[in-house]
């Protein structure tokens, strides 16, 4: 185990929204892991766990301290039943065939120093005509032996915290009319479903492309088309009867529109706010008085109009703002049948490991569940193989990582032959075989790209699945957004005002700068990441708690992970059906229901 520092530490508590700054704290942890032999990613895991039990539990000596003798302390005394443990541990196909083996070898060696008792009718040693024992053959014939744990992965060594999770199957979150739901596909599941991009192949991201350079010229013009457009909407929209240039001193109220930044490196906050405009505004900024505003809810690369007081062109005392406006919903021309039954659409997102197996077993769990409840389309995003796992981190495998990932949707497709459900990839930032660039272009791969069952997209994209469109990003925005946005009297509820900035601002990754981890390509960001119409469903998987909730007309759906660490996540599955508007001409919402299950 490599060394554990503070900073290692610190970065795995910010994945949890946890701030750490007393270095007698960070001593106290950095010795913790030291003692007891642990990785940072696994001490913050078990802290989190811990103080979630006790109810939001603050960081401090005296709560280390009850940490260590409630937990670790159990947790050294545990490895004295190693050997114990050991022999009851889940066991794959090669350990199996290596004890099956061992035993039979011992028989046979006893069985030359032993006399046959009286009556006995052993059978003479001789070359069976089959090389393999009963047992042997009951396992090697066994149909889920093809997608057991071992064929995926050289790890072969099973998560024991994975096989001994609870709460299988368990419903956490629930949306819509979910009594007496039937969760299950139509009866010829995958015969008749289409599944395309919206835009069509000739209009969205469907192949690679060059990247890494990027000019400085290139990234301010899309920046200034995305502030033009969006103003002209915030105009139109509000009647408004033209804008004012930012820095342009004034004695009556003016309205202005531009581009919400931070006026330094750090993050976002209320006396740091600046809006920057347009070159049609004179491309200036302008410093933001908030204090009149009741509420407001601003984050980096936010265009909104504001309306306020400009008397020295220096600050704006903002009295009112305009934020954006969301586009329409997807309307279609074929007649929908009254009688036809709803979509069963499952939603998954990786890792599809635990992070200390490369077995795959969750996924295999996921392909028994798929199995079951028989979906007509399964909404697949990654990572596949996580660049984020240790394994993968300290290049502990024997396969390329493009083997290790076609093995896995081979065995996907395979798996799901039965059902027939229509299986659409999603690529993730994460998928350490593939390009590391926003927007990602498609998976490729020669075996499964032809088969008429599975659609490869990029990320992000926007899909119609039997006349409802679902939008799709395996980057998580909620995350990336819930570090920089800063809010004042809209309640406690910041996923829906994360996910309403994404509608308004007609943008899968509305955030700018993006996050360090993020490598937005700005050309093709504009041609392919904006969204063109406001979708039925946002698939928007997160490292942020699951939750499915309608936000502006738009059922938005955070699924969470297949894993979290070392033990099982969850998944989501929805019920969706086109029906035509009410009397009034109201729209109706595409999704029946929807649910978020552990795996």
């Amino acid at each position: 185990m490599s060394l554990v520092t503070a900073e290692d530490l610190k970065t795995e508590l910010e994945m949890f929204c946890i701030t750490c700054e007393d270095d007698s704290n960070l001593d106290k942890m950095v010795a913790q892991c030291v003692c007891n032999r642990m990785p940072a990613d696994q001490w913050v895991l078990e802290w989190v766990a811990y103080s979630t039990t006790k109810n939001g539990l603050v960081l401090s000596v005296d709560s280390l301290d009850q940490f260590e003798h409630d937990v670790l302390n159990k947790r050294t005394a545990s490895k004295q039943s190693f050997k114990r443990e050991e022999r009851n541990r889940p066991r794959d196909i090669h350990t199996i065939n290596d004890i099956i083996k061992a035993e039979e070898e011992e028989d046979d060696l006893l069985d030359c120093y032993s006399t046959p008792a009286k009556g006995s009718q052993k059978r003479a040693l001789t070359t069976p005509e089959n090389p393999h024992s009963k047992r042997t053959s009951a396992l090697l014939g066994s149909p889920g032996v093809l997608l057991s744990p071992s064929c995926f992965s050289p790890s072969s060594t099973p998560s024991q915290k994975y096989s001994q999770r609870g709460g299988k199957g368990e419903v956490v979150v629930s949306f819509g009319a979910v009594q007496g739901t039937r969760w299950a596909g139509r009866k010829s599941a995958g015969a008749n479903i289409q599944v395309n991009v919206l835009e069509g192949p000739e209009d969205s991201l469907h192949c690679s492309y060059k990247y890494m350079f990027q000019r400085l010229r290139d990234v301010r013009n899309v920046l200034t088309e995305k502030i033009e457009d969006l103003g002209e909407e915030l105009r139109s929209h509000f009647s408004i009867e033209e804008f004012s240039p930012v820095s342009l001193p004034a004695q009556d109220s003016v309205c202005v529109v531009g581009q919400v930044c931070c006026d330094c490196n750090g993050r976002l906050n209320a006396q740091s706010v600046v809006l920057e405009a347009g070159p049609e505004q004179g491309a200036q900024q302008v410093r933001l008085d908030l204090s009149e505003l009741q509420e407001y809810s601003l984050f980096p690369g936010q265009v909104v109009a504001m309306e306020g007081m400009n008397t020295t062109g220096e600050k704006l005392v903002v009295s009112k703002i305009y934020e954006g406006i969301q586009h329409p919903f997807f309307t279609s021309d074929v007649k929908e049948e009254t009688d036809e039954e709803a979509l069963n659409v499952l939603v998954a997102c990786g890792p599809y490991t635990p992070s200390d197996s490369l077995t795959f077993e969750p996924l295999l769990d996921l392909i028994h569940v798929i199995a079951r409840d028989r979906p007509d389309v399964c909404i697949l995003l990654g990572p596949f193989v996580d660049s984020k796992h240790q394994q993968v981190e300290k290049s502990q495998v024997t396969e390329t990582f493009d083997a290790i990932f076609s093995r896995c949707i081979e065995s996907i497709v395979e798996g799901t032959k039965a059902v027939g459900c229509g299986l659409v990839f999603v690529p993730s930032q994460r998928d350490v075989h593939h390009h590391y660039i926003y927007p990602q272009p498609p998976f490729t791969h020669a075996s499964i790209s032809k088969n008429p069952r599975v659609t490869l997209v990029p990320d992000p994209c926007t899909l119609l699945i039997d006349n409802v469109t679902f939008g799709v990003t395996s980057t998580d925005i909620l995350f990336h957004m819930g570090s920089e946005e800063i809010s004042s009297g809209t309640g406690s509820d910041r996923f829906s005002r994360i996910v309403k900035h994404m509608l308004t601002q007609r943008s899968y990754y509305p955030l700018h700068p993006p996050a360090e981890e993020l490598n937005m390509n700005y050309e093709k960001f504009q041609s392919f990441g904006l969204m063109t119409l406001t979708p039925d469903v946002l698939v928007i998987p997160s490292e942020m708690r699951y939750f499915v909730k309608d936000v502006i007309g738009c059922v938005c759906i955070n699924p969470g992970r297949l894993t979290k660490g070392q033990v099982g996540g969850t998944y989501g599955r929805l019920m969706v059906k086109r029906t035509s508007a009410s009397a009034d001409k109201k729209r109706v919402s595409p999704c029946l229901a929807a649910q978020v299950v552990k795996v």
